[in-house]
């Protein structure tokens, strides 16, 4: 196979650079998209709150706590799509190759590109110039020979800008990197590293494959080619999302009853990830798993999808009555999903698949 040309395009601050480009008043302010509450989310922060230190994800009241002048406003995800919808019709105009992630991020492959244009960093640029000029919106771009490489570059010079990995530059670029840049390597993959003296991706790639996979199992493979810059994972269009969840564990084991706050928490977590999916999913899924690590899990699928955040934490709270393991039953870990996707039109016409 020649080589891929791929470009990841990820949105600045989406949602909160289409509230900034909608009301001028709140150009250079920092602006959190999320539910006032006290167990909201941050859906997005403008750059100008993540100065402070304001995250997606993270709680609204710690949001508030490390930004108190920072200007709230509801999330309205009706808004957002159809915004991404026309960031997808300029993709589109160079490719038919496109894989969304969310509403705000996607991978192009332009190994052949639809404007005859004779580099890929031409394409990503005229991407760029054409969503700036066309919505009033930034976007970042990376440049490389796959997804994998592609996704670190659009990171490299956030926001507004354009990174490109020539295939002869990928060694120089990912041997410094701290190893936590590569997908799959959390803090507890981190530190296990960090135990054996390995930090960089240029000190991992002195292991061979047979000690990576002694240590790693099936990822062993994935880590051994991640650090030599291979990704031969191609770019699906439109690849349909089976179902999304959100989970935590607790400090110290609980008993049911004390669940609810958590559950409430995630519900809102969930809710502002589903809003990223053009679909709709209609099944609802408590997960709990308890002290002795036994998962138990149920769902519920209510004649309509779930039409607010209020509504799916309704469904989940509930669902906590139908397990039953006595009051003494601790519980160390919480989640929710959402499963049974379809798209609008098929969750208007088709009735409920249990009532």
């Amino acid at each position: 196979m020649g080589i891929r040309k791929i470009i990841h395009v990820d949105m600045d601050a989406f949602y909160a650079s289409v509230e900034q480009r909608d009301d001028p008043q709140l150009k250079g302010k920092p602006v959190i998209v999320a539910w006032r509450g006290n167990r909201s989310v941050v859906c997005a922060a403008s750059y100008e709150a993540r100065s402070f230190g304001v995250r997606s994800a993270m709680s609204a009241l710690r949001a508030e706590r490390l930004c108190p002048a920072a200007v709230f406003i509801a999330p309205d995800f009706t808004r957002y799509r159809a915004v991404s919808k026309s960031v997808r019709e300029i993709f589109e105009r160079h490719t038919d190759l496109i894989e969304p992630l969310s509403l705000d991020e996607a991978y192009l492959d332009v190994t052949t590109n639809k404007t005859g244009l004779p580099t890929a960093t031409l394409v990503a640029r005229t991407i760029r110039d054409q969503i700036r000029q066309e919505l009033s919106l930034t976007a970042s771009a990376g440049v490389a020979p796959n997804k994998f490489l592609a996704k670190l570059a659009s990171d490299w010079r956030k926001p507004n800008g354009l990174f490109v990995i020539q295939p002869e530059e990928v060694d120089a670029f990912l041997q410094p990197l701290p190893v936590g840049r590569l997908p799959g390597v959390g803090k507890v993959t981190e530190e296990k590293l960090a135990k054996f003296g390995v930090k960089t991706v240029s000190e991992l790639r002195h292991w061979d494959l047979s000690a990576l996979q002694q240590q790693f199992g099936r990822y062993g493979v994935r880590l051994y080619e991640l650090t030599r810059g291979i990704d031969e994972n191609p770019v699906v269009p439109d690849r349909p999302t089976r179902s999304i969840s959100v989970e935590d564990t607790f400090e110290h084991d609980v008993p049911l009853s004390e669940t609810e706050p958590m559950i409430r928490r995630l519900a809102e977590k969930l809710w502002s990830a589903s809003r990223k999916d053009s679909r709709t999913a209609r099944t609802v899924v408590l997960k709990l798993k308890t002290s002795e690590f036994r998962i138990l899990t149920r769902s519920h699928t209510p004649s309509a999808p779930p039409s607010s955040c209020e509504e799916l934490t309704e469904i989940a709270v509930k669902l906590r009555a139908r397990v039953d393991l006595g009051p003494q039953q601790r519980y160390r870990l919480v989640g929710i999903g959402l499963s049974n996707f379809q798209n609008e039109e098929e969750a208007v016409a088709q009735p409920a698949l249990f009532e």
